[in-house]
């Protein structure tokens, strides 16, 4: 999922180049947008795709608020303590996992009732994370140090904490089907890919310029990279493992999110909002004015309801039918 946010945002200028110039989608828009209050400075969100819930972790309170899109309100705030990070949701356990990188530690909440059920060391800096559901397990991705811990979400114990090829990563994303997980490297501007049956980083994609979030397309095994050092996004391709396209973008993207059955991608590389590309041709195909610049991406896959946190003004963008 979701790296570092990026604090300033840049627009992309177009440039003239011989007898046109290059083009980009216009101004595109959405069936509904609807703001949600929920203070401080929000970071991670994630979708329960049995309730609809959306978790937002805000590291200034050291909270986690739930949100309801159909009623576009705060349902519940959850106290987590430490500086909450990135967030992930398993649906078939419903459970929901909090990273808190300051403590190396990753906070598991019941889908249903929001209680606390466990706090599990997860090695220094863990602050990324993916889940895979088939498997029962979590993935946490250490800024810091650059391991990648494996965590049973059965017994909620570590399994494993595997030494990354690179000092630091950033973004996560799991292919069960592939049985493959990546994970961004911000430093060496590279894609580190781990295989899950031999428990070992096997090999590095170069992409583009300080890559901090990563989605996969679980029929395709595409993999989407956001770039938060330059205006485009890299795909990835899974079979030769090289960089196969760049889609560009107005402005530098740090988050995206996938929509499993479309091959959409929502990214925060808008001009102050998101970005719409589709997966499959790898075409950046609108933008959705939002009047901020955007945080952290996540989608309810069921609906396609995309979530949007707005971290300097507190609040959370729930954008229907974009």
């Amino acid at each position: 999922m979701r790296g570092r946010p990026i604090r300033r945002r840049t627009l992309f200028a177009l440039v003239t180049a011989g007898a046109g110039a290059l083009a980009l989608p216009g101004v595109a828009r959405a069936e509904d947008v609807r703001s949600v209050e929920v203070g401080g400075a929000p970071a991670g969100v994630a979708v329960n795709p049995v309730t609809g819930f959306a978790y937002v972790a805000d590291p200034e309170s050291g909270t986690v608020s739930v949100v309801d899109p159909r009623t576009a309100a705060v349902v519940a705030v959850v106290d987590v303590g430490g500086k909450p990070g990135d967030v992930a949701v398993d649906g078939k356990a419903n459970r929901v996992y909090v990273a808190n990188p300051p403590a190396g530690t990753v906070v598991v909440l019941d889908g249903r009732t929001h209680d606390l059920v466990s706090v599990i060391g997860a090695g220094a800096g863990a602050s990324a994370l993916a889940v895979d559901e088939e498997a029962n397990r979590v993935y946490a991705a250490s800024g810091g140090t650059g391991t990648l811990a494996v965590l049973d979400g059965v017994s909620c114990t570590l399994a494993s904490l595997v030494p990354g090829p690179k000092p630091s990563l950033a973004g996560i994303a799991v292919d069960p089907g592939r049985k493959l997980a990546y994970c961004a490297s911000t430093g060496t501007d590279s894609v580190e890919v781990f295989s899950i049956d031999s428990g070992r980083f096997v090999a590095s994609v170069k992409v583009g310029a300080r890559p901090t979030a990563v989605a996969v397309h679980a029929a395709s095994g595409s993999v989407y990279v956001a770039n938060s050092g330059i205006h485009h996004m890299s795909i990835v391709d899974a079979a030769t493992r090289t960089e196969s396209k760049t889609v560009l973008l107005r402005s530098e993207s740090s988050a995206l999110t996938v929509h499993q059955g479309t091959n959409t991608v929502y990214t925060n590389g808008g001009q102050n909002g998101l970005s719409r590309v589709d997966g499959a041709t790898g075409t950046l195909t609108g933008d959705l004015p939002l009047g901020v610049n955007p945080g952290d991406v996540a989608i309810d896959q069921r609906t396609r309801t995309v979530f949007v946190t707005d971290p300097l003004h507190g609040r959370v963008s729930i954008v229907r039918d974009f």
